[in-house]
């Protein structure tokens, strides 16, 4: 079987979230498997780590890549990714409902076109990410 070195990578900065969410590790971890299901990835693993006074990190591993969060909920950020090989799996899905999970007040994006070519920085033109905040 040939694989597609083709993929997509999401990078979201995302500011104004409630601190309880982002110290909150196993709400972190559940809802990142739920990401990453909706958008039709494979969860092959989950790493956690909960930091002190606060924080977190979480991180995915998928048959298609990874998705990981890092949070300071002392300063209301998370620092979100999505990287998926292929064309099956779209991690756009997966970020929108983390973002419609997490509510931040704004975020800041990058979509990366890899795996084809020289990376490209891409917006799909269908869904933008100023969209995805509910």
């Amino acid at each position: 079987m040939n694989y597609s070195t083709f993929g997509r990578h999401v990078a979201v900065d995302a500011w104004g979230i409630d601190f309880d969410l982002l110290n909150d590790v196993s709400f972190l971890e559940m809802h990142l498997k739920k990401a990453a299901q909706r958008c039709g990835a494979t969860v092959l693993s989950c790493q956690s780590q909960k930091f002190e006074p606060q924080g977190a990190t979480v991180l995915v591993l998928l048959s298609e890549s990874h998705m990981s969060i890092h949070t300071y909920p002392e300063e209301g950020f998370a620092a979100l990714d999505c990287y998926t090989c292929g064309h099956r799996v779209d991690p756009m899905v997966a970020m929108k409902y983390m973002l419609d999970i997490l509510k931040p007040g704004r975020i800041f994006s990058k979509i990366l076109r890899r795996g084809d070519g020289p990376v490209e920085v891409v917006r799909p033109e269908d869904v933008s990410m100023e969209q995805m905040i509910v």
